[in-house]
């Protein structure tokens, strides 16, 4: 495969699992964080090489580092085919305590930036006639949250309306735009961000009674990403454990 994948809020966590996987399949992957050196730090870790991952600095707030980003990405391998908006800030903060500069910052990160990675990217790819746009919704943007701020829940809720919205734009130029809803991960930012109890009674009220795999998000991503993924679009993906059942 000779395809190009670009991941926001790549350096940790989810997203860079999302990029081991992308990798895995054949994908060159650009690696992206607001922080250059942990961005580097993680593609190294993906491909020490460099030849298939590559880091870049990436602000998602700001559209003008998108437009950046892929007119390097264009200078340095000539093309993309598939973006993932991972990115995101989550806080836990109560409904009644949140202040206007923590709604817009959350906000700011996980829709606004959504919005612009499908304006760019999804511009180009339509352009060329063909793309993937993934984009990282959340169960809390479809049941309210169970552990996570309302804000938080807001922006991933915009995040799936966003997602029907780019997919009838550019479905007609060969571009798909779908996302993935995952519930409670077993990742190290749900366990810092939910205490133990907490999280052990949330767990006890999954019908499965288990936290998430990223691993299986991640996979779930690179099979949204291929190109014979072309009859699946405007959709969400649950991968939740049974939280919430449509």
């Amino acid at each position: 495969m000779n395809q190009i994948a670009l991941v926001t809020g790549a350096a940790q966590g989810l997203g860079l699992c999302i990029a081991r996987h992308l990798h895995a399949a054949g994908f060159k992957v650009v690696v992206t964080d607001r922080q250059l050196a942990q961005a580097a730090e993680a593609a190294r870790s993906i491909d020490a090489t460099g030849e298939r991952a590559w880091p870049l600095a990436l602000d998602v707030t700001r559209k003008a580092d998108f437009e950046t980003a892929l007119a390097a990405v264009l200078e340095h391998w000539g093309g993309l085919q598939v973006l993932v908006n991972n990115a995101a800030m989550t806080k836990a903060t109560p409904v009644m305590d949140i202040g206007a500069d923590e709604f817009d910052a959350v906000l700011a990160v996980n829709l606004r930036g959504t919005l612009f990675g499908c304006q760019v990217m999804g511009a180009h790819m339509a352009a060329q006639g063909y793309g993937r746009l993934v984009n990282m919704a959340s169960l809390a943007g479809q049941n309210g949250g169970t552990a996570t701020g309302a804000h938080y829940a807001c922006s991933k809720g915009g995040i799936m309306t966003l997602t029907k919205i780019f997919a009838r734009e550019l479905g007609p130029q060969g571009v798909t735009c779908n996302a993935v809803s995952p519930g409670p991960m077993d990742l190290p930012s749900v366990h810092a961000l939910v205490p133990d109890e907490r999280l052990a009674q949330i767990v006890q009220g999954i019908p499965v009674r288990k936290l998430g795999n990223a691993d299986f998000v991640a996979d779930l991503i690179v099979r949204l990403a291929m190109p014979d993924a072309d009859f699946v679009t405007g959709a969400t993906w649950d991968v939740n454990g049974g939280l919430f059942m449509r």
